[in-house]
Order: C-alpha cells, then sequence, then structure tokens
C-alpha cells in the first residue's frame, strides 16, 4: 500500500509531525517525549494561557521541568497552538484528552467528542489518528471511526480506515513524578482498527517508548486499561475495607500489611488511605459499569469497591469526630488543618483528590478548615467544587492554633518533627509519621 508505506518511511525517518491534542498531565509529556527523539510536535489544546507559557520554555507542571521544555523550544522542534488548523500540517495526531465522570457517575465523553470533530474537520489522506484516553471498549469505533469514515479523501469519495487513513488506541500510562519510569520507559499497548493500523501505529510508539506491546483491537487496548485501574481499584478497596475491621479490633493494618509483604509469592502490598484520587483509579472502572449494562451484566465487583472507597473520606471524618470527642471538644466551629491537596504525594495534581471531599465534609458539620500544600498553592475551581482558599503557611505557631490536624498527603517535603512538636492532636491517614519514626499519644490513624 502506497499510502501506508509513504507514512511508514516518514515515522521511521522521523519527518512525520505528530500532533498531540491536549497538553496535560498526559500529553504534555508526550510531547515532549516526541520531540526530544527529533520530530516536530505540534501541542494543540482549547486552553490559551498554557500557550504561552509553554513558548516561552515553561512548564505548568510541577514535576516537568521548564528546562525540558525550553530545550524542545529552543530546538524548534516543539511549538503549542490552539489553532488546530494545524492539524493539517500533522502525519500523526495523538488524542490526549480528559474522560470524567458526569455526576450520575456516567461517563462524559464530550472532550474526546469534540476532539474528534476538529480531526474531523482537517482529515486527510495518509494519517495516523491515536486515542489515548482512558475510556470504555468500543470507544474508539464508536465514536471516532463514524466520524473519520464520513470524511472525503483527495478524489472526492469516503476514505477508508486502513487504506486512507489510520486509527488506533494505545492506553496512557502516565504515573506523575514516579522515580523509576517515565513516558518512555513504561511499555505501550497498541490495538489498531485493523493490522494497517496497527503496524503504522506501532512504529509510532517505536520510536520513542521502550516496548509496544500489540494487541488483536482498539477494543482489547481500551480494555487493558480499565482492567489496570479496576485491579488498584478492588485491592485498594479491600485493604480500606480491612483497615475498618482491623480498627474495631485492635488492631494496626500497615503493621499486618508489613507483615504480610515478606511473603515472598502471592501477595503484593496494597494501601489504606482518606481515598482515591487521581484522573484514573476513581473514575475509570465505573466506564466499564456503564459499558457493561448495555449487556445486561452488572460489575458488583467494581460497585462495591467504588462504595468502599467513596465512603473513606466520611470514614475519616468520623474518626475526626471521635478523636475531638474524646478530648472534649465538639466539631462545631473547630479549626481544623488539612495537610496536603494533591492527589497523592510529591506532585501538584489535585484532580479527583480525597482532600477536597474532605474539606466539604468537615464544613457541612461546622468545622472551620485550612490546608497547607508546597505543591499546590492554590485549590482552583473544579468540576465538583468551587472552593476560593490557599495553603496557609505552616510555622509553630499556626500549627497550634488548631484543635487539630489532618494528613490527607503525605509529602516527603513536610517537617513531620515539626507538625508532630507542635500539633494538638493528629490523625494521620497515611502512617506518615511512624513511617518517620515519630510515636506519639497525640497521633491517630484513620
Amino acid at each position: 500500500m502506497k499510502i501506508k508505506n509513504i507514512l511508514l518511511e516518514k515515522i521511521s525517518s522521523r519527518k512525520a509531525v505528530i500532533g498531540i491534542i491536549g497538553l496535560g498531565y498526559v500529553g504534555l509529556p508526550l510531547a515532549l517525549e516526541f520531540s526530544k527523539k527529533g520530530f516536530t510536535t505540534i501541542g494543540l489544546d482549547i486552553d490559551e494561557k498554557k500557550i504561552p507559557i509553554l513558548m516561552d520554555g515553561k512548564s505548568y507542571i510541577k514535576h516537568i521541568s521548564d528546562d525540558n521544555v525550553l530545550s524542545v523550544v529552543e530546538s524548534k522542534k516543539f511549538k503549542a497552538t490552539y489553532d488546530f488548523s494545524e492539524l493539517t500540517s500533522c502525519d500523526c495526531i495523538i488524542i490526549c484528552v480528559p474522560t470524567p465522570l458526569d455526576h450520575h457517575r456516567e461517563p462524559d465523553l464530550s472532550y474526546i467528542e469534540n476532539s474528534g470533530k476538529f480531526v474531523a474537520q482537517y482529515l486527510r489522506s495518509g494519517q495516523l489518528v491515536t486515542l489515548e484516553s482512558s475510556t470504555y471498549p468500543g470507544t474508539t469505533e464508536e465514536i471516532l471511526l463514524p466520524l473519520f469514515e464520513r470524511c472525503n479523501g483527495e478524489n472526492g469519495s469516503k476514505m477508508k480506515v486502513g487504506e486512507d487513513f489510520f486509527l488506533a488506541f494505545s492506553p496512557e500510562r502516565e504515573d506523575p513524578n514516579n522515580p523509576n519510569y517515565s513516558t518512555s520507559t513504561i511499555p505501550k499497548v497498541v490495538g489498531g482498527m485493523t493490522p494497517n493500523c496497527l503496524e503504522v501505529a506501532s512504529k509510532l510508539y517505536d520510536q520513542v517508548i521502550v516496548k509496544t506491546v500489540p494487541v488483536s483491537s482498539p477494543r482489547t487496548a481500551e480494555a487493558t486499561k480499565l482492567l489496570e485501574n479496576i485491579y488498584r481499584s478492588v485491592n485498594i478497596a479491600l485493604i480500606n475495607e480491612l483497615k475498618m475491621v482491623f480498627d474495631r479490633m485492635n488492631i494496626d493494618i500497615w503493621e499486618v500489611i508489613e507483615a504480610a509483604k515478606t511473603k515472598p509469592f502471592g501477595f503484593q502490598a496494597f494501601y489504606p488511605g482518606p481515598g482515591l484520587g487521581g484522573h484514573c483509579i476513581p473514575i475509570d472502572p465505573f466506564y466499564l459499569t456503564w459499558k457493561a449494562r448495555e449487556y445486561d451484566i452488572n460489575t458488583k465487583f467494581i460497585e462495591l469497591a467504588g462504595e468502599i472507597n467513596t465512603y473513606q473520606p466520611y470514614y475519616v471524618v468520623e474518626k475526626v469526630i471521635e478523636v475531638l470527642n474524646n478530648s472534649q471538644l465538639s466539631i462545631v466551629n473547630s479549626k481544623l488543618l488539612i495537610l496536603g491537596a494533591a492527589y497523592k504525594k510529591n506532585i501538584d495534581d489535585m484532580r479527583e483528590s480525597p482532600t477536597l471531599k474532605l474539606i466539604e465534609i468537615l464544613e457541612s458539620k461546622g468545622a472551620k478548615v485550612d490546608y497547607h500544600d508546597p505543591y499546590v498553592l492554590k485549590l482552583f475551581p473544579t468540576r465538583k467544587y468551587n472552593y476560593e482558599m490557599h495553603s496557609v503557611e505552616l510555622n509553630p505557631t499556626k500549627l497550634q492554633s488548631y484543635g487539630l490536624v489532618l494528613l490527607s498527603t503525605d509529602h516527603d517535603m513536610f517537617d513531620y518533627e515539626l507538625i508532630a512538636k507542635n500539633s494538638n492532636l493528629i490523625i494521620d491517614t497515611r502512617n506518615a509519621f511512624e513511617r518517620h519514626g515519630i510515636h506519639q499519644p497525640n497521633i491517630f490513624k484513620a
């Protein structure tokens, strides 16, 4: 096939122009990786505020350094724009946009649909389009394929997938600030609509990723991503449930986990927390739950895990009330400080962070809540919350002014000795103080 071979040659010689839609926690690292490997890369985003920041060689994501961005901008291998007509100059287009849930826990595919419409508007013969957004099995085939097959080729006839253009799904596997794995060192699952699509998409990712893992279809690739996150969600739910059971039995779940970890086979450690956070684990499982209904199947494991994990912020608040009551204090009008707004330690990503829910519940019960996070200096509006809060300073006088300090995110930057020494009461949802060798009677686990 002439069209396929031309594109394969462009990719192999790194003359292909790469377009990446969505410059967030997934799209920006991927764009930088392609640029560093010598591909001319165009980053596209509807958020116009991001464009001048990137073109000035700066990063708006904490774990991506300014130097990383500046180097590819200066090399002229990367540029950012909100002008989607630039898609016509791209040989390979990768869609990396959010896939949230709506208020009814049903998939909100508007970002994928709108990105697909942009691509369809500028689609031409000889292009590869890959979707990376986490979604339910069938999205690539049911939403993007019909959009693109309605497009006309150079001769005026409708373009055919696998012949005139190529379509694939390859789930993102980003883990922000992971010290051991980065975009290029995490194997990439790839599923193409046709064998030709798979060949082209695999060739593209082979240029920048340590290993590609081809699968039989986009549906299989979409299901792979869901399995990865459902596995984590279910096991975290199990640990969260055991945490509550063992707490009643006066058994420390953290000690149990450490002991169980000594078994060299048949056990993988998962850890409890104040609730699930990030854009994957709290959301992806419900994409399959929603799609499974189409096949008259109830995903009982997934839904039960979701119930347990969703309950965790409420459980933490119950512990807050219990600890305050035991100190002859009421939650009403109590001044509380939450440590950490990011969904996990050492990053600035607050998407779906359990801290946001904790603030809502605590304030609804009459508490006066502040937070401190060196990575998240301000809580900006999200789909669920509209807080106008700034991170407060952390010093002995400030700590002493709070009735209780609640550790939600265990950043390494925290001065745990300072916090322990100057806090009246502490609730630790991450076992962080004990890991730092601090044992005090005013520290309680939740």
